[in-house]
């Protein structure tokens, strides 16, 4: 490695003097995006996406040294160009592309291929070496499209009247995008929310996603008529006091965990729904093919099998690349 360099701080662009994703406080950090294995507090100042800045103080603190961009634009740190580019991941997602010398390299962040309503698409760019994730680099990993599991959602939540539904998500960005792929359905129905998921929400709403309407489910009394009634939840809710006000409920996940066979029972929840804020196997290869970049390194979950598939299948020169963070994490 040359332009960023592993250190036990993160990666960090030398020519920049900055840190890509800091694993802890840094003078200079770079971010793709706000989900917390990725965003730091602690850091002298913070460069990201404007569109991922209420999310960012939300979760760092409101005072935080925070330089604000737009996709595209360039800006000169040292002796390095660098810009943000679209992920398709989260609202105001990132890949940063860094450029010093005759080198140009990617950090991908997280990121996704599929069409999502939520957020920004994912943007190709072209680099000489792309450091990419592989949370999902398996080829039993293969997504059905954001809206044909938000009309399963839909068929599931309104088969059954007399029931909650009740389904867990991530707060940040999985919640989201649910709300906005069942809004394109035709809904109008009111959904509720667990305290977790409501400022994330709102900041959404104040960059203009458009999704069903929401209330608080702390704005009803305890003791409501809860039948027919979606409550959307973060996994950390499941079987916690906070499920007693429910009387049999019926329960769901929503993750791209559900695709492997199993783990919907060994959860807990009676249905699964496969969706992701990540790249399907698919999806990382297509994205590695038209980087054009000549150097892979493979980082966050499967990172050995896909560094191997790219370097006997594809021809790719690449290695795996290990980081602070390989849980499962937001997905």
């Amino acid at each position: 490695m040359t332009l960023v360099e592993h250190t036990p701080q993160g990666l960090y662009c030398r020519a920049a003097d900055a840190w890509i994703d800091p694993w802890r406080p840094v003078p200079r950090a770079l971010i793709t995006h706000a989900h917390a294995d990725h965003a730091r507090a602690g850091c002298g100042e913070y460069w990201a996406i404007g569109r991922a800045e209420a999310v960012l103080r939300q979760r760092l603190g409101q005072t935080i040294n925070l330089h604000a961009l737009s996709y595209g634009d360039v800006i000169r740190l040292g002796d390095a160009e660098v810009s943000f580019h679209s992920a398709g991941h989260v609202l105001g997602s990132a890949q940063i592309r860094l450029r010093a010398g005759d080198e140009t390299w990617l950090v991908s962040g997280d990121y996704k291929r599929d069409p999502d309503p939520s957020c920004d698409p994912f943007e190709v760019v072209d680099c000489d070496v792309l450091i990419t994730e592989a949370t999902f680099g398996m080829p039993i990993y293969r997504w059905p499209s954001g809206r044909s599991v938000a009309q399963e959602l839909m068929q599931w939540w309104q088969a059954a009247p007399e029931r909650a539904s009740l389904l867990f998500c991530y707060a940040f960005g999985k919640a989201q995008r649910l709300l906005a792929e069942l809004a394109q359905l035709g809904l109008d129905e009111e959904v509720l929310l667990h305290g977790a998921m409501v400022p994330i929400t709102q900041a959404y709403r104040d960059e203009g996603i458009a999704m069903l309407p929401t209330r608080p489910l702390s704005a009803l009394p305890r003791k409501s008529d809860w039948s027919g009634r979606l409550v959307l939840a973060p996994p950390s809710a499941h079987r916690s006091p906070w499920m007693k006000r429910f009387k049999a409920p019926q329960t769901a996940f929503a993750s791209g965990w559900m695709a492997v066979r199993g783990a919907r029972r060994r959860r807990g929840y009676e249905r699964g729904f496969v969706l992701s804020d990540h790249a399907d196997w698919d999806g990382l290869l297509q994205t590695v093919r038209q980087s054009r970049a000549q150097q892979v390194y493979v980082t966050h979950g499967q990172s050995e099998v896909l560094a191997r598939y790219l370097k006997e299948v594809e021809g790719i020169s690449s290695e795996p690349l290990a980081t602070l963070f390989e849980g499962e994490g937001d997905h």
